[in-house]
């Protein structure tokens, strides 16, 4: 539906300003805090994307994405019984098949999310993109994280960019599929916005904001844009897509100021795995930490 793109119009200087007021939200304290980061530990994707990734520091990965937090914390906050794990463990294609075999050894049903497309910079041909996911389902994956075309959205080619992503969607199957806009890289918001539609009429379950590879990743004012765009495509379809932000979230107050923006800008009903991921690799021990 092109007539949306044309009438994008974002304020940059009002969302500044209110990601401005964001970072300055007090944080909960006590079992109330306890509460937002076990919630976040169930949202997130915790990731492995190194080169040197093999097949033991895939397994010690899985382990710690079915126990992401010491057992006797657990049971001082009696939820010990509650089954938490993170949301998915997130690997190269090439580790699917470790991540895979180890939860399975581990009697897990977490899901394996797979890079493909392209990742982490797109600049790969699209039959080589979609033989890549073709593969990471083959392999065992039920979640993959597709990476798009920068340049169509640079030189405005939309009916492209929906092509694309589309027929990710469909050499995707079964598998969800998480689509990463490379904010970073988009020139404006309001391609960031224009960019979040496309993938959402393409048939995203999710949009994502980063690779982790950008030297600019997962922000606060980009956060806004992208779920306004989620909650304007709901309104208009009916349809509820996901959301992740990913790349630089660090610290266990960065996880629940998220918690809280995807609150108040979409809902509580957001705040599930199914609706709401953390792209992460360093994220947990500060929560375990500070939990």
């Amino acid at each position: 539906e092109l007539g949306w793109m044309s009438k994008v119009y974002v304020n940059r200087p009002a969302v500044v300003k209110h990601a401005e007021e964001i970072k300055k939200w007090r944080t909960v304290k006590g079992n109330w805090q306890a509460a937002w980061l076990l919630k976040a530990v169930t949202c997130i994707d915790l990731t492995t994307l190194s080169g040197d990734d093999t097949a033991s520091n895939v397994r010690r990965l899985c382990f710690k994405a079915k126990h992401p937090i010491r057992e006797d914390l657990l049971k001082a906050l009696d939820m010990h019984d509650k089954g938490i794990t993170v949301a998915a463990v997130c690997v190269y294609p090439a580790r699917v098949t470790d991540a895979v075999n180890a939860l399975k050894a581990a009697g897990c049903n977490i899901p394996v999310a797979s890079v493909a497309a392209g990742f982490p910079s797109g600049q790969t041909p699209l039959e080589t993109k979609l033989a890549e996911i073709k593969l990471a389902v083959q392999y065992g994956a039920r979640e993959i994280d597709i990476v798009i075309s920068r340049s169509l959205v640079l030189a405005g080619q939309w009916e492209g960019l929906y092509e694309e992503i589309r027929q990710c969607r469909q050499a995707c199957g079964e598998a969800h599929m998480k689509t990463i806009l490379a904010t970073g890289e988009l020139g404006s918001l309001a391609n960031v916005y224009k960019a979040s539609m496309i993938a959402m009429m393409a048939g995203s379950d999710f949009i994502k904001t980063s690779t982790g590879k950008e030297v600019e990743n997962a922000t606060f004012p980009v956060g806004v844009v992208m779920m306004r765009a989620i909650k304007e495509f709901y309104w208009q379809t009916g349809n509820k897509v996901g959301f992740k932000p990913a790349g630089g979230i660090r610290t266990a107050q960065d996880a629940i100021t998220w918690l809280m923006l995807v609150k108040d800008e979409l809902g509580v009903e957001w705040l599930t795995p199914e609706l709401f991921r953390l792209g992460a690799s360093s994220l947990l021990e500060d929560i375990e930490k500070q939990v």
